[in-house]
């Protein structure tokens, strides 16, 4: 038996209780970031209210352009969902209660299961956000359910349930941002991240919420197919930026010498 005893090491391991208060710290931190998020997708659309004479005419304009282009009718899609009740109502809650609960639960799924997935996610759809609060500022446009004069109608207060008010009385969210639709942006983001994060031939049914959230902001005259290409294309160009910048990051840290440990 040796009477050599051992010295103590210099920095015990942590104990349950710091790693599991680290992780909590995490978690509310992780919390604040999300609900900042959330919380400045509403304030930016109500700092870019003001425009309604400009948003209407942009209307316009969009409705011209997508007619050149040969893109399916709003009106027509409208009109023939608005003919079954239990569709339309369908869409109305799909849109009033499936964008931010979904968004929300994906990205709780993330940062328990896939953290790493998670963080770059989380980046993603706050330089989403921001980059479609510019457009919104930029560009007011007055989405297709306030052309009247084309046919088209506000589904959620004709059917229910409404998530809006009257234009001149919401002075809690802007209605003349309709263009880019962050409902399909966020949607086909939270979709890619899913894609990524699991396995097997069935996780391409997650592009299944960008697909019904196109069609339900469309039939419901929130956007116009324009908003969701805008979307689409905002989130390739923020994702591609965002890349660069990791890859220029990871490029940018020495590489250890030979015989360094």
């Amino acid at each position: 038996m040796s009477l050599i005893q051992q010295e103590p090491t210099a920095e015990a391991p942590a104990g349950p209780r710091p790693r599991r208060r680290q992780a909590v710290r995490r978690a509310l931190y992780e919390i604040l970031l999300v609900a900042v998020l959330f919380l400045a997708y509403k304030i930016g659309r109500v700092a870019a209210d003001g425009h309604v004479g400009e948003a209407l005419a942009n209307a316009g304009h969009v409705w011209n352009l997508e007619r050149a282009l040969h893109l399916p009718n709003e009106y027509a899609l409208q009109h023939l969902v608005i003919a079954h009740g239990w569709l339309i109502k369908a869409a109305n809650c799909y849109y009033a209660y499936v964008h931010f609960p979904a968004t929300a639960a994906a990205l709780i799924w993330l940062y328990v299961r896939r953290p790493a997935r998670y963080v770059a996610t989380r980046r993603l759809l706050a330089w989403l956000t921001a980059a479609a609060l510019v457009v919104h500022l930029l560009f007011p446009l007055a989405p297709p359910r306030m052309l009247a004069d084309v046919g088209m109608v506000d589904t959620g207060r004709l059917f229910g349930p409404a998530v809006y008010g009257s234009p001149t009385t919401d002075t809690l969210t802007n209605q003349y941002a309709a263009m880019p639709s962050l409902h399909v942006g966020w949607a086909l983001a939270v979709a890619i991240a899913l894609i990524g994060a699991t396995a097997g031939r069935w996780r391409w049914l997650w592009l299944a919420h960008p697909a019904l959230t196109l069609l339900v902001v469309v039939v419901t005259g929130n956007h116009y197919w324009l908003d969701a290409v805008v979307a689409s294309a905002l989130l390739g160009v923020v994702a591609a930026v965002l890349n660069a910048k990791s890859v220029t990051a990871k490029a940018a840290i020495p590489s250890p010498r030979v015989g360094q440990i």
